[in-house]
């Protein structure tokens, strides 16, 4: 089972501090400012929830199915999008489910002054400590899930419901 983050609305205060810690985290200087600003989450704040929306690295994924490029991969333990590949066509945009599929416009190349490139959460790949969003959010909400974290709350759900509790939510 691919890992992914997930955000819990109860406890998201609408910092943007993940946001923050994701462009820096993909930074090709360490540094961001308005123009390289371009996290791969988005803090989306309604009127009656405030929440990171990031992808979710879906199995069969749409994003990767529908590319006819072949510019969205199973690697490093996520799905990521290869920018050296990517036509930049947006089908990847349209097919998620999710919405997080974000794109970008690069310097081209030869006489393309630019080119629209797609761009995703990648689950921080080969950074140390893991996604950069989950270790700075200061209340928690963000929470890498695999196999062993989905098991524990199925379990506490399964426990709950035994006990005859309608509502075990795991946390």
């Amino acid at each position: 089972m691919n890992k992914f983050v997930i955000a819990d609305s109860s406890q998201c205060i609408g910092c943007r501090t993940c946001e923050i810690a994701c462009s820096l985290a993909h930074s090709a200087t360490g540094e961001i400012g308005p123009a390289s600003f371009a996290p791969r989450l988005t803090v989306v704040k309604t009127g009656q929830i405030t929440m990171p929306v990031l992808c979710r690295q879906c199995e069969n994924a749409a994003c990767a199915n529908v590319c006819p490029k072949g510019a969205i991969r199973y690697m490093n333990d996520s799905v990521t999008v290869l920018p050296s590949i990517c036509i930049g066509c947006k089908a990847c945009a349209l097919a998620c489910p999710y919405g997080v599929i974000n794109l970008k416009t690069m310097p081209g190349t030869g006489s393309i002054g630019h080119r629209t490139v797609a761009y995703k959460c990648d689950l921080c790949a080969g950074r140390n400590h893991g996604p950069a969003c989950v270790e700075v959010c200061p209340t928690g909400a963000l929470k890498l899930m695999g196999t062993p974290e989905i098991q524990r709350i199925q379990r506490q759900k399964q426990e709950n419901a035994a006990g005859g509790s309608s509502t075990g939510t795991g946390h």
